[in-house]
């Protein structure tokens, strides 16, 4: 890797690890000490950690601290294929990092809880605590009130996608003139997008933010029971339809873009 892809890859590294530790951070201390009432609380915090995230990646790369939004720049040409790899490698990096960091952080208390709860890590019932690393539908906090099978939890992870990905191109559009505003405003619209999908699938959006801490939580001893029980929901929910979601969102903002342009020539 040459000094510039290096550039390139810590930021996307740097970016990420602030993202998932202080969102991951966030569901943990939620889950384990009972830290916070609402949802909205975490989804806000959630929404600061793509904030300062996106602040810290910004002087070494572009901040997609995301594999779903680096396919949707890549396809529109603002991402070059040379660089693809290295950001998508930043990505999980910074995500797996952050992930070991809150686990050895959380150990003690994680030791405790499950301990209170009767929860044997790798078992079955052991999800209820791997939930603060990657995420399950339906939603434990939700289950017994809500029922959701995977095509539906795709639907969910594909559309909140989608709409982060829309709004990003909007608002890093050329005429946007509050430049240094754009990652406060991403960081309310993942807070916006949470309070409404979490519910049902603990809004994922991102396939590095989802796969780096569910792969800590299999290393760490929970071994399957950090994957849905569905066989094929981890992949297909919050792998494959956030890429999806951000491809979809990347051809309905260049077809309005093509549409725009062609109205005023």
């Amino acid at each position: 890797m040459g000094s510039g892809k290096i550039k390139y890859f810590t930021g996307e590294l740097l970016g990420t690890f602030i993202l998932v530790f202080f969102g991951c951070g966030s569901v943990a201390v939620s889950v384990l000490f009972g830290a916070f009432s609402s949802l909205f609380e975490v989804a806000f915090i959630w929404g600061l950690a793509v904030m300062f995230g996106i602040y810290a990646a910004k002087p070494f790369s572009d901040a997609h601290l995301n594999p779903a939004v680096s396919c949707a720049m890549l396809i529109a040409k603002r991402l070059p294929k040379k660089l693809f790899t290295t950001y998508v490698l930043g990505q999980f990096s910074g995500a797996i990092l952050a992930a070991f960091v809150l686990y050895f952080l959380m150990s003690p208390a994680l030791m405790v809880y499950e301990e209170a709860h009767q929860i044997v890590r790798g078992e079955a019932n052991s999800f209820a605590s791997a939930c603060m690393f990657g995420e399950f539908y339906p939603n434990p906090g939700f289950s017994n009130k809500l029922g959701i099978n995977e095509w539906q939890a795709c639907f969910a992870e594909g559309l909140g996608t989608f709409l982060l990905v829309f709004m990003i191109f909007a608002l890093t559009r050329n005429t946007f003139k509050q430049v240094e505003l754009q990652p406060l405003y991403i960081g309310l619209t993942v807070t916006i997008i949470i309070c409404i999908i979490a519910p049902f699938t603990q809004a994922g959006l991102n396939p590095a933010r989802d796969f780096g801490p569910r792969l800590v939580a299999y290393i760490m001893g929970w071994k399957l029971a950090a994957f849905p029980s569905d066989s094929s929901g981890f992949f297909t929910v919050y792998m494959l339809s956030p890429v999806i979601g951000a491809v979809l969102a990347e051809r309905l903002w260049s077809s309005i873009i093509i549409l725009n342009t062609s109205r005023h020539e």
